[in-house]
C-alpha cells in the first residue's frame, strides 16, 4: 500500500527482549506484588487483636508504619506519594488528628529545606558555584595529584554550603570534561576512576558537615523538635559532625590513592580547558557579587542568631531579600526546588510524631532492646550500622523517617538525652559509598563511563566500614565533650 506520496511506509521497529523469561516476568510484577504487601501489611496489623503494652491509636499507627516501610523500601511508589498516603492513612485510621497531621506538614524543617533549596539555586544560576569551582581548580590544581586533591575537596567544601546532590550535578560537567581533554581510557585509566570517585565521595563526606549539605539532618532536627522540644542550632549540628568530616576525608583520600594509584605524568591540557572556562566567564557580575555577600550574610545570622529567630526565618529572609532586590527571578529557581522532597519530609515528620505519641515508637523500641542492644554504646553501634547499611539502598532521607521515632523509643528504654539520636542516625544516614544506587553522587559518578561497580564495591565497602567505626569513636569519646553523652541520665 503506498502513501500520497506514492512511497510506502517505512516499516515499524521491532525490539525483541531476550533477558530470561524469569527475568521479564519479575519486572513485570515486581510493582504490583510490592503494593498489595504494602496493603496487606497495613490490613494485617489492623485486623490484630488488641496487642499488649500497644494502645488502639498506636496499632494504627504501627499500621501506617508498616505500609510506608515496604514502600519507602521498595521504591515501588515514589517517596513523597508514600508520604501523602501516611498523610491519609493518618487520621483514617485514628492514630492522629487531622489537624494536628497537617498542622505537622508546616513544620520549620520543611521550610527551612525549601529556603536552602532557593538560596542554592541563586548560586547556580548565577554561576557563582561554577567561579567558586573553577577558581579552587586553577589555583590548586597544577600536578595530577594536586588536581586530584583539589576535585575531592571542592567536592566537600561545596557540601557544606548547597546540596550534595546539586553539588555532583554541577561539578559533574567539569570533571567529565576534565577526563576527556587528558584523554583518560574509560576501561584501564586510575586517575579517571579517582576523579569520579573523589566526585561521589567528596559531596557525600562534605553533605554531613552543616545543615545545608542534604535534608536528611533538618528532617532529623524536625523529629526532633516534634517529639522532645529539644533541637540544634545550625553551629550546634556542624561542631558535633565536624571531627568525623575530616576524619573521613582522609580515610576516603587513603582509599582512593591506595586502589587507583595516579597513572599520568601531566595535566596541563586540563589547565588550559579551566583556564579558558574561567576567562570565558570574566569578571565578578554585581549580581554574584550581592548574592555571595547575601549568603555569607545568610550564613552569619544562622550560626549567630539561629536559635534567638530560627533557622526557617532566617532562611526565609533572605529569599525574600534576594527577591526584593531583584537578584533573582522566580523562574530562575522554580526548577531547582524540589519539591517532592518537601513533601516528602512533611509526611515523614507527620508519621514519626504519630508514632512518638502513640507510644508505638517505645514498643517497637523495647522489641528492639530486648534481643539485640545493652547499653547506651552499642545501642549507637547499633543504630548506625542499620542506618549505613539501609542508606546503600533506600533514600537516606527514608533512612531517618524509619529509624528515627524507634530511635527516640530507645533512648527512652534507656535513659538516654534524645537529642543523641538525631545526629546518630543521621549523620550515618548520609554516609553511602558502596553502590551506585546509595546516593544520587554515587549514581552521577557511575553514569560517566569511568567507573565499573567492581571499582566502586570493596573500596566503598572499606570506607562504609571505616566510617562506622569512625562515627562511633567520635559518638563515645568526642560528642560529650560538646554537650551529647551517651551516659544514662540519672
Amino acid at each position: 500500500m503506498r502513501t500520497s506520496e506514492g512511497l510506502q511506509p517505512a516499516p515499524a521497529e521491532v525490539v525483541i527482549d531476550t533477558r530470561p523469561l524469569w527475568r521479564i516476568l519479575a519486572g513485570r510484577t515486581y510493582r504490583p506484588v510490592v503494593l498489595v504487601a504494602g496493603a496487606l501489611a497495613f490490613l494485617g496489623v489492623r485486623a490484630l487483636g488488641p496487642i499488649e503494652g500497644l494502645s488502639a491509636q498506636g496499632q494504627a499507627a504501627l499500621s501506617v508504619f508498616a505500609v510506608c516501610v515496604i514502600y519507602w523500601c521498595s521504591n515501588a511508589v515514589p517517596l513523597m506519594v508514600t508520604s501523602l498516603l501516611a498523610m491519609v492513612l493518618l487520621p483514617a485510621t485514628g492514630a492522629l488528628q487531622a489537624k494536628d497531621t497537617y498542622a505537622l506538614f508546616g513544620n520549620e524543617a520543611v521550610f527551612f529545606i525549601l529556603g536552602a533549596f532557593i538560596l542554592a539555586a541563586a548560586l547556580m544560576k548565577c554561576g557563582l558555584s561554577t567561579r567558586i569551582a573553577l577558581g579552587i581548580l586553577r589555583r590548586f590544581g597544577h600536578t595530577p595529584r594536586s588536581l586530584l586533591a583539589s576535585m575531592y575537596l571542592m567536592n566537600a567544601l561545596l557540601s557544606f554550603f548547597m546540596s550534595e546532590h546539586a553539588v555532583a550535578a554541577m561539578t559533574f560537567p567539569i570533571t567529565l570534561e576534565i577526563a576527556r581533554v587528558l584523554r583518560l581510557d574509560s576501561r584501564r585509566s586510575n586517575y579517571a576512576r579517582a576523579l569520579f570517585l573523589c566526585l561521589a565521595w567528596g559531596t557525600s563526606i562534605g553533605g554531613i558537615a552543616t545543615l545545608l549539605g542534604g535534608g536528611r539532618a533538618p528532617l532529623a532536627i524536625g523529629m526532633l523538635k516534634e517529639t522532645t522540644g529539644q533541637s540544634f542550632s545550625f553551629l550546634e549540628w556542624s561542631v558535633t559532625a565536624w571531627p568525623l568530616v575530616i576524619v573521613l576525608l582522609g580515610i576516603g583520600w587513603i582509599i582512593i590513592t591506595r586502589f587507583f594509584p595516579i597513572d599520568i605524568t601531566s595535566v596541563r591540557d586540563a589547565d588550559v580547558i579551566i583556564e579558558e572556562k574561567s576567562l570565558r566567564m570574566g569578571r565578578m557580575s554585581p549580581r554574584e557579587q550581592a548574592i555571595g555577600l547575601l549568603m555569607l550574610a545568610t550564613l552569619t545570622a544562622w550560626m549567630v542568631l539561629g536559635e534567638e529567630f530560627g533557622l526557617a526565618a532566617i532562611a526565609l529572609g533572605a529569599v525574600v531579600a534576594m527577591f526584593l532586590l531583584n537578584l533573582v527571578a522566580w523562574g530562575d529557581v522554580e526548577e531547582y526546588v524540589n519539591w517532592g522532597v518537601l513533601l516528602m519530609y512533611g509526611g515523614a515528620i507527620a508519621l514519626g510524631a504519630a508514632l512518638n505519641r502513640s507510644g508505638a515508637a517505645g514498643w517497637m523500641a523495647g522489641l528492639l532492646v530486648q534481643h539485640l542492644a545493652s547499653g547506651p554504646v552499642t545501642v549507637v553501634a547499633l543504630l548506625s550500622a542499620i542506618s549505613i547499611v539501609l542508606t546503600e539502598a533506600m533514600s537516606n532521607s527514608a533512612v531517618v523517617a524509619l529509624l528515627l521515632p524507634v530511635a527516640f523509643g530507645i533512648a527512652q528504654q534507656f535513659g538516654i538525652d534524645a537529642q543523641v539520636m538525631a545526629p546518630a542516625i543521621a549523620l550515618p544516614a548520609g554516609l553511602g559509598f558502596t553502590l551506585p544506587v546509595g546516593t544520587p553522587a554515587n549514581a552521577i559518578a557511575y553514569s560517566s563511563g569511568y567507573l565499573r561497580l567492581r571499582d566502586m564495591l570493596l573500596p566503598g565497602a572499606l570506607l562504609s566500614f571505616a566510617s562506622w567505626v569512625a562515627f562511633n569513636l567520635v559518638a563515645i569519646y568526642y560528642w560529650p565533650l560538646v554537650g551529647l553523652s551517651l551516659a544514662p541520665a540519672h
